[in-house]
């Protein structure tokens, strides 16, 4: 494989922003302790929510171990953008504590409750925009015993009104859903089947099913006592409804999307059909995705199944020697 790519020079960027490069001077620009580019880059995403939601959260996550969004906050009080970067970033952090802490073991429920808080005073501050609510739907997989079906249900309902197609919305509620949290795979299945039904031609959401499959892989090969080798994983991705639940997402999703160049807000989902048509044996799908694709990769869920760099140039090379 080391031949191969020297051969063709073709090495996948596993950059975050997704080729997104407004973005990713912003994070930049948080990294050096500036966030006068952050709150530019959110003025000029404007009403696009996919794009918007996708910057934001890449921006939570540099901001989480810096101060730039609270210099925001300090220096412009009334930025409803500043709000619900904060309530974000406020969400990545109290994750990296919960991964410092072993998961929920020792979270301060004060802490997840202040954190709940943000994302409500974000949502207020901005009220047309969906991302609190995705905030919302993220942070509820922390609470111990969930959070009560009601609210939960509210905070969906919210989302949705904003914006009903929103991927990360539903990816956010599908892991709630799942084994690994509060749920049962049969229940995230029933929720990622239902979302993709419901979705109209061109919309991402078909690929639920596929990342729920990588959930349900996740759960059991990990377990819980941590990561452990697994010999043979093929029947996961390729028995009949795996396979014939990849054509579907393609048919609703790729066959209805156009023939325009991927958005780098497409990007991760575009990975897990990708890799979810090479597990399933659909050479000739997966070589056009990875046509999509170019160079961005994602780390998940390659990185489930090998080494991500390894995996994503094997497949690559495979698809492409049987055109």
């Amino acid at each position: 494989m080391a031949a191969r790519r020297r051969r063709d020079g073709f090495v996948p960027d596993f950059d975050p922003a997704f080729g997104d490069r407004p973005l990713a001077d912003a994070v930049h620009d948080i990294v050096i302790g500036r966030w006068q580019g952050v709150r530019d880059l959110l003025r000029a995403t404007g009403a696009d929510w996919p794009l918007r939601t996708h910057r934001l959260r890449l921006l939570a996550h540099a901001a989480a171990g810096s101060s730039a969004v609270e210099a925001w906050r300090a220096a412009e009080p009334g930025s409803p953008d500043a709000e619900v970067l904060r309530a974000a970033t406020e969400v990545v952090r109290v994750f990296h504590q919960a991964i410092e802490s072993g998961r929920r073991a020792a979270l301060d429920q004060g802490r997840l409750d202040a954190t709940v808080l943000a994302c409500l005073r974000a949502a207020d501050a901005e009220p047309d925009d969906p991302m609190p609510w995705v905030s919302l739907l993220t942070v509820a997989r922390l609470y111990e015993t969930g959070v009560p079906r009601r609210e939960l249900r509210g905070w969906w309902d919210e989302l949705r009104r904003r914006d009903p197609h929103n991927i990360e919305g539903h990816v956010q509620l599908l892991r709630y859903h799942s084994a690994r949290w509060h749920g049962t795979h049969g229940r995230m299945y029933d929720f990622a089947r239902d979302a993709a039904g419901a979705a109209p031609p061109g919309s991402p959401l078909p690929v639920l099913v596929q990342i729920a499959r990588v959930e349900e892989y996740r759960h059991v090969t990990e377990g819980a006592t941590g990561p452990a080798p697994v010999r043979d994983f093929g029947r996961h991705w390729h028995h009949e409804l795996a396979v014939t639940e990849v054509r579907r997402t393609w048919d609703r999703w790729i066959g209805g999307r156009g023939r325009g160049p991927a958005a780098p807000e497409e990007m991760g989902e575009l990975n897990y059909l990708t890799h979810a048509a090479c597990y399933a044996g659909l050479a000739d799908e997966a070589r056009q995705l990875f046509g999509l694709l170019g160079r961005q990769a994602a780390r998940v869920p390659w990185s489930y199944t090998g080494p991500a760099s390894k995996e994503f140039l094997r497949w690559r090379a495979q698809v492409r020697a049987t055109s």
